[in-house]
């Protein structure tokens, strides 16, 4: 096995985000929690104000042996709406902005370069608000957003909005999901 790498991505509710990495094939670990803002240790409650600047983010380790960066990013492309800012779907708020943060150069050349190809092709339709930005101030949420989607399949949100994107996930990179 190869050394592992860290990539954080918001892409709306972590529940969803988490339910569809933890499905890949080389992702080692997805962990749901909070970043690039300027509270220290904030809770779910503190973060849903909009007042702390954090995102819900998943925290993917990954053997880039196994699953690509590029890969990774087209699945976050995929499953969520880079188009719209601090939104998707229902869920409204600076905490729900389309954001990667990255770990290494290699991370931000990748990212950036499938965002000039996406913007170049003119793929989703729309201009892409993804912030792309150093990881910084992670903080894990609380034991009760782990695992989320796995521990409450048939929780009313997970049914409406996680389900779609694992199914999306399956359909589209089958060749990717353990």
């Amino acid at each position: 096995m190869s050394e592992s790498l860290t990539l954080v991505l918001g892409g709306g509710c972590f529940w969803c985000t988490e339910a569809v990495y933890k499905e890949v094939r080389g992702v080692l670990d997805v962990e749901s929690g909070y970043s690039n803002g300027q509270s220290v240790r904030p809770s779910y409650e503190d973060v849903c104000t909009g007042t702390t600047g954090c995102n819900e983010v998943v925290k993917l380790v990954y053997d880039p042996a196994l699953v690509g960066t590029r890969e990774l990013l087209e699945i976050f492309f995929l499953v969520h709406d880079p188009t719209t800012p601090n939104r998707q779907g229902n869920d409204v708020g600076t905490q729900y902005r389309s954001g990667i943060y990255f770990t290494t150069d290699e991370q931000r050349a990748t990212a950036q370069v499938l965002i000039d190809e996406l913007t170049a092709d003119r793929a989703l339709g729309r201009p892409i608000v993804t912030e792309l930005l150093p990881l910084a101030h992670y903080w894990p949420a609380e034991d009760y957003h782990q695992d989320f989607f796995e521990r409450n399949p048939y929780q009313g949100y997970c049914l409406a909005v996680a389900a779609p994107k694992v199914e999306k996930l399956r359909r589209t990179y089958a060749r990717l999901v353990k």
